[in-house]
């Protein structure tokens, strides 16, 4: 029976922040948009792979779909996340700006909060 409800449980949408707490955020920007789990993962695989193309990939995900998801979270704020690097002879690339890297740091210190208050909340059920 365990081994049946584990399995249940991991079937569940949003993320394991507690023993029994599962649960998603999203923080929304100034102008629309927003950023959840799976739009800062594509901005940390840009950042570190320097290439949407190559942190789409690694994602599973289409090129088109990146690109499509890139230019939401740029409107999103008064300066873009992401700058893309036009190609040529060495290649383009695709660049990380101050505000991207700024609103990754700001969604890892929320989902850290959220997870110390779920553990807390998680201990009295």
């Amino acid at each position: 029976m365990r081994e049946c409800m584990s399995q249940k449980s991991e079937k569940l949408p949003g993320e394991a922040y507690s023993e029994n707490i599962r649960a998603r955020f999203w923080i929304t920007g100034k102008h629309s948009g927003y950023i959840g789990v799976g739009r800062v993962e594509l901005l940390e695989k840009i950042e570190q792979l320097g290439s949407m193309s190559q942190a789409a990939k690694s994602m599973g995900m289409s090129y088109k779909k990146a690109w499509k998801l890139i230019e939401e979270l740029n409107v999103m704020y008064d300066e873009p996340l992401i700058i893309k690097a036009k190609g040529g002879k060495a290649g383009g690339g695709s660049v990380l700006t101050v505000k991207g890297k700024s609103i990754i740091k700001k969604y890892k210190n929320v989902e850290q909060e959220i997870q110390s208050l779920l553990e807390r909340l998680s201990s009295g059920l």
